[in-house]
């Protein structure tokens, strides 16, 4: 198995010890050249093309989020974002990420050394299979001089690079979209973060999915994570049922507990499946498209990680596939046509 070329920047020489001490105790792993200063970054990334870079976000002169997006607009690359900054929750963490880091680790504190950093290997191994594109110029929601009426509920799930894609579909999404409801893979305190940012961000409102809340126009409704799945159900309206379980699929929240929870409806659903690793939401897929419900999958080309969708694809979930900047429109155009049995 070829080796993750790994480039650590970070301006404390301490923090870059430690950090090549725990890379370099990996097989999957060689750190091929240290950087103190943005300036260094760029030098060393030129030099030695590294796959992966381990990214602090407090270095002097220029911000480790200023070379990001930097990096991502000339030079894109994988990405992880190693600070103190990036701790869970932290709105700092949702900004890497949807500047396009593939993962967000936080430092160990003092007392707690290597201990805390268990999955910063796995995060650069994983990065380094990611496919990163360059930014995309995104177009704001269209303002429209009529009311657009919608007969569909939309259905969203993602994991890797899945905040930067979630962010483009719903910025074409107008301030009366169809309800809607996602799931993504974050831990809970990002996901306050990231639904704080998306509230901020586009038309609709977005807040994270309260238990028994109805489903209602210009409402978008993410999955709180912890330790609950997001599903739908019915009493008399469309409402929100968090099920507190084990993970679905291996994950918790899941996007299959979502959609396999939404199957009954599936006349009425728009679903779509966006990039990530692994088959969360596949199952899910499949089952709502057997059931009458539009299913989209993020096209290969705009995938940072093409897994999900394509597992969802390979077991006949998805009925047609759509580069990211056309995802949005793609789902409300569905989500105006007819439905058997009324709309919602």
């Amino acid at each position: 198995m070829k080796q993750s070329r790994v480039l650590i920047v970070d301006d404390s020489p301490t923090m870059r010890r430690l950090i090549r001490s725990i890379l370099e105790k990996d097989p999957r792993i060689t750190v091929v050249a240290e950087a103190g200063t943005a300036r260094e970054a760029r030098d060393a990334v030129n030099t030695y093309k590294p796959d992966v870079i381990s990214l602090d976000v407090e270095m002097p002169n220029m911000s480790g989020l200023e070379f990001l997006e930097r990096l991502m607009r000339h030079r894109p690359m994988p990405v992880v974002m190693v600070s103190t900054l990036t701790k869970r929750g932290s709105s700092i963490a949702v900004d890497a990420l949807a500047l396009g880091a593939i993962e967000c680790i936080e430092k160990p504190r003092l007392g707690q050394q290597e201990d805390s950093f268990s999955n910063l290997a796995d995060a650069i191994v994983l990065a380094s299979q990611a496919r990163v594109g360059g930014r995309v110029v995104r177009a704001v929601a269209p303002v429209l001089n009529h009311p657009r009426r919608f007969k569909r509920i939309c259905l969203l799930g993602g994991s890797t690079g899945a905040v930067d894609a979630l962010e483009q579909i719903l910025l074409r999404f107008p301030e009366n979209c169809p309800p809607t409801l996602i799931t993504q893979h974050m831990p809970e305190p990002f996901l306050v973060s990231f639904a704080a940012r998306l509230n901020q961000l586009v038309l609709p409102k977005v807040s994270l999915a309260q238990e028994g809340q109805t489903l209602s126009p210009g409402h978008v409704l993410i999955a709180p994570g912890g330790e609950f799945h997001l599903n739908l159900t019915s009493n008399k309206a469309l409402t929100v049922s968090l099920f507190k379980g084990p993970p679905v699929s291996g994950h918790r929240p899941s996007v299959d507990s979502m959609m396999l929870s939404a199957t009954e409806f599936a006349p009425r659903i728009v679903a779509g499946i966006l990039t990530g690793m692994g088959r969360d939401g596949a199952e899910g897929m499949q089952k709502l498209r057997e059931n009458g419900a539009k299913t989209l999958g993020q096209s290969r080309e705009t995938c940072v990680v093409f897994g999900m969708p394509k597992v969802a694809g390979q077991l006949g979930g998805v009925e047609k596939w759509v580069d990211i900047a056309n995802f949005g429109d793609e789902m409300l155009a569905l989500a105006e046509t007819p439905v058997r049995g009324g709309a919602i």
